[in-house]
């Protein structure tokens, strides 16, 4: 039986739910590890005494994201190369978007979980401090304060200059082209002079273990991938939006899946995001069936 099926009050409130410990966690597999926990919960739980479900089952999703994130930070400490959260495909009813993009997420990574739970729920999903206090077992006026801070620091992860959906898969798809075709000079064009690429492989695939700074390094190493999808070429799945950026599916080297996302101001590539690791990506494998 699932939560679908067994509770429709769950049900509605599981895609919400979903979102908000995806944000907290970058992990589509333990997002929904959370979700399904809190269920469990709320099927022990007397419903009768519940004034506000939705209030309820976001307080026990973010103490569990709470408790989650302690493990994880140690996971991450220990990880090789560029850490970058899994890759989702935004949804196309605008009830599921927000502004939080791939950049914004990294920078939620150097906020303490609290200040990182308090922004989240105020910020982006438009809780009240009271609310926010009940989740995180602070008290209202510590929780504007954490999520203050938390602006703060993210102040220049929030995207400036929003590029359209269809304008950016359109530059996507000339970014694709050049990189796959060897068109050095059309690619140059779009990058920025201070252009960053991260590659996460995880230590399971073949990715750079540091992040490429600068437009020159950048483009030596696709310079260097030129040549080998000459014996290798690169098959476009499709385009898409990632985690809030244009970008793309490919299957490379014959059989690694990868996803490329850019971070795009002012009609320049500022930064460059490709997610390798083989783990990350089990939930959108099946796109490259076809």
């Amino acid at each position: 039986m699932t939560e679908t099926s067994a509770d429709p009050t769950f049900s509605d409130l599981r895609p919400r739910l979903i979102r908000l410990a995806y944000r907290m966690l970058g992990s589509v597999a333990d997002a929904e590890d959370i979700v399904q926990e809190a269920w469990l919960r709320w099927l022990a739980t007397d419903h009768v005494s519940v004034r506000e479900p939705a209030a309820f089952m976001r307080t026990v999703v973010t103490r569990l994201c709470l408790n989650e994130l302690k493990s994880a930070r140690r996971r991450r400490e220990a990880y090789v190369g560029p850490w970058l959260p899994e890759p989702i495909f935004d949804p196309q009813d605008d009830d599921a978007t927000d502004d939080v993009t791939l950049p914004l997420m990294l920078a939620l990574e150097r906020l303490s979980p609290l200040e990182r739970a308090a922004f989240l729920l105020h910020d982006v999903f438009g809780v009240d401090f009271e609310e926010v206090a009940l989740a995180i077992d602070r008290e209202a006026a510590a929780c504007r304060k954490l999520a203050s801070r938390a602006r703060a620091h993210i102040v220049d992860a929030r995207p400036r200059f929003a590029i359209g959906r269809e304008q950016g898969l359109k530059f996507a798809a000339a970014f694709f082209t050049a990189s796959r075709t060897g068109d050095m000079a059309a690619l140059r064009t779009m990058l920025s002079e201070e252009v960053v690429a991260y590659a996460d492989g995880g230590g399971k695939v073949a990715a750079s273990r540091r992040p490429l700074i600068g437009i020159e390094a950048v483009m030596l190493r696709h310079e260097q991938m030129a040549r080998l999808f000459l014996v290798q070429p690169s098959r476009l799945i499709r385009y898409a939006i990632i985690d809030g950026l244009p970008g793309f599916l490919t299957m490379e080297g014959g059989n690694v899946v990868q996803t490329t996302a850019l971070h795009i101001e002012e009609e320049r590539v500022v930064a460059i995001f490709c997610t390798r690791n083989p783990d990350k990506l089990r939930h959108v494998a099946s796109t490259t069936a076809h």
